[in-house]
This record gives C-alpha cells, sequence and structure tokens, in this order.
C-alpha cells in the first residue's frame, strides 16, 4: 500500500524542488519511488569527502536527511503542513571512497505530529556504509 498522501512523487518534482539547494551542489540525486520508499544517491568525489578521500560522515547525514524529509512531505495529512527536520542520527558503518553511495529511506511512524524514517546508505556493492533515523515535525506553514 502506497503512503503518498499529498500526490504520487516524481522524480523530476523533486529535482525542480533541490535546485539552487545543497541538495543540488552536493550532487545528490533522486533515482527511485515505491510505494514505501524513496532512493537517492550521492557522489563520492571532491564535494562530498573528507580530506582523507572517503566520504565526509556529514555528506552522508545530508543524503539521509534530503531523503527523509523529501519523503515526508509527501506524507502529509493536510495541505496547511509541512515537515521539518527535529532530530537525525548517523551511525557509519564502512567507508566509502569512489563511486555512489545509495540511500533508501522507508517510515517508521507516519503521525499527524511527527514521522520518523530509518535511512539505510550502501555502496554500489550493497554494503551499508550508514544506518540513519530521522525524526520529522509536523507543523503548520507559517
Amino acid at each position: 500500500m502506497a503512503i503518498w498522501t499529498r500526490s504520487i512523487p516524481t522524480l523530476e518534482q523533486m529535482a525542480e524542488g533541490s535546485k539552487n539547494t545543497a541538495v543540488a551542489t552536493m550532487g545528490i540525486e533522486f533515482v527511485e519511488i515505491g510505494d514505501d520508499y524513496l532512493i537517492g544517491r550521492i557522489p563520492v568525489d571532491e564535494r562530498t569527502v573528507q580530506p582523507f578521500g572517503i566520504l565526509h560522515g556529514g555528506s552522508s547525514v545530508v543524503l539521509a536527511e534530503t531523503l527523509g524529509s523529501m519523503a515526508a512531505n509527501y506524507c502529509l495529512r493536510e495541505e496547511n503542513q509541512i515537515a521539518v527536520g527535529l532530530d537525525i542520527n548517523a551511525n557509519h558503518i564502512r567507508s566509502a571512497s569512489k563511486g555512489w553511495v545509495y540511500g533508501t529511506a522507508r517510515p517508521l511512524h507516519l503521525g499527524g505530529t511527527t514521522q520518523v524514517w530509518e535511512i539505510r546508505l550502501e555502496n554500489e556493492e550493497g554494503k551499508l556504509t550508514c544506518i540513519s533515523r530521522l525524526t520529522m515535525a509536523v507543523i503548520d506553514r507559517g
């Protein structure tokens, strides 16, 4: 069963909404939308690595929050609501030094005032690089 409440999101809408933001600057791309998940990816390149040449932990967190936040805003119950980040946790499991890191966001809780998302990041070989949990506050648009 699909989780999307406002409309079924498209990759094009997500890319358009991310123009001129940190998402675009870091090269994050949205690659797949399913009934209950969103997948995106981040390049491991000069925009996203730390001085040792591996994906910066902060870059992993930006990907996680981007995916969870984007998905959360397509799961809201009321038109006048937005979902904003309240808390994020990330455990870095394995480094990545080349290619792409993929993230998959899935909801753990879709409530009226909060949402909780799990975002799994994996390298191109499908090995876990980071696991993140994102809590979103659902607020009225100001």
